[in-house]
């Protein structure tokens, strides 16, 4: 199900030039943060870290009282090598553009306020992340930025993860994230995104309290900070109605085919909803376990939809019953020549939308980011409105 929290703050600022940041910005609980600013002083000022503070998380940011879009911060360790980064759209404060190090003394400065912090020892306890996002790719207008933690964040942690994720687009649109469980958080644009789109995710989780207790030595921080660039390609929609027993294949709006399919047969039914193309393969192994019905096939031209195994893929097998019946284990099988076709056309993260058939797509099996309205979807931010 989805969550009940709030939806993501949609920040509307860069951390390079021309693009456009969406993140988060409600300010984490954390106890070296909690310094004041100075009454009545003028012009922006540094309220945390304090200065002197010691143990300061590498995830710490710089923030401000009083700033605006012009304050101009700056961050250098003690040998003055400065540390590049950019306020927060709100300027409330001003976020590193790489981790710091641990260890290490740092001295930031604002207008007339200047303040020095060393950060904490390296951690031994730290939480993996990843995601399925590679460098350089191009990826379909459906595609969801997909983030996963080697262990579940408590609740009370979330929000102040998800401060931590970045998200720069060219051009520049709306946006949100959804945690789907503890260990999985996702992020959608309120509309596709737009064809020859350029992205860049940074999961800035390095030296980020990912709960436990830090006083008894089992605080979990972020193990690294993870930084992908890729982009968009055109507009591919593939459109699967149960009724006629066809796929009608898209290209930047145009259809451009029409395929003969059969889906699940009623024991095994394929799921009707949005759903969007997970994984790519020239050839798979196949195997089914059921009693009486088990099989071990390698298949070709897979497109993967859901994550307990509905595909995409070759059947010749079954091309007397496409268009006419359902034969298939929960698949959309096509001929091997339209399978070859469709799969040369197609990215990893294109919208495929299945109708008329006799069960519901499940939330979160697979990338069902696209199943429920953009206002449900934000609803599952761990941050306030």
């Amino acid at each position: 199900m989805l969550k009940t929290t709030a939806r993501v703050l949609a920040a509307i600022a860069a951390l390079g030039a021309g693009a456009l940041l969406t993140g988060c910005s409600a300010a984490s609980a954390t106890t070296w943060q909690a310094a004041g600013s100075t009454p009545g002083k003028q012009g922006p000022s540094i309220s945390a870290p304090a200065d002197g503070a010691t143990d300061v998380p590498a995830a710490a940011e710089v923030v401000l009282t009083g700033a605006d879009a012009s304050a101009k911060v700056a961050l250098a360790d003690a040998g003055g090598t400065p540390v590049p980064g950019a306020l927060r759209p709100d300027s409330s404060s001003w976020v590193p553009a790489q981790p710091l190090k641990y260890g290490t003394t740092y001295t930031a400065t604002v207008g007339g306020t200047k303040v020095s912090f060393t950060t904490m020892r390296k951690p031994q306890n730290t939480v993996r992340v990843s995601t399925p996002l590679q460098d350089d790719t191009v990826y379909g207008v459906a595609m969801p930025l997909v983030v996963r933690f080697g262990t579940d964040i408590p609740k009370d942690q979330r929000a102040a993860v998800e401060r931590r994720l970045f998200v720069t687009s060219e051009p520049a649109q709306p946006g949100a994230w959804n945690w789907f469980s503890g260990s999985e958080v996702h992020y959608r644009t309120q509309d596709y995104w737009q064809e020859n789109t350029k992205f860049t995710l940074r999961v800035a989780t390095a030296g980020l309290p990912m709960g436990g207790d830090p006083t008894t030595g089992t605080g979990a921080y972020g193990a690294d900070d993870l930084t992908i660039t890729a982009s968009i390609g055109n507009k591919v929609e593939m459109l699967t109605d149960n009724a006629a027993k066809t796929m009608t294949v898209k290209v930047q709006d145009q259809v451009v085919k029409t395929i003969p399919v059969s889906l699940g047969r009623p024991s095994k039914p394929s799921s009707s909803g949005h759903m969007v193309v997970m994984t790519k393969n020239q050839s798979e192994l196949f195997v089914g376990t059921d009693p009486g019905d088990s099989y071990r096939e390698t298949v070709y031209w897979t497109q993967r939809l859901t994550i307990d195994g509905q595909y995409i893929h070759a059947a010749p097998w079954s091309v007397g019953s496409q268009g006419r019946s359902n034969v298939s284990h929960g698949c959309t099988n096509m001929s091997t020549e339209n399978a070859r076709w469709l799969f040369g056309i197609t990215h990893v993260g294109d919208p495929v939308t299945v109708t008329g058939t006799e069960a519901k797509l499940q939330w979160g099996d697979g990338y069902t980011d696209w199943d429920v309205s953009f206002d449900r979807y934000r609803q599952g931010s761990a941050l306030s409105r």
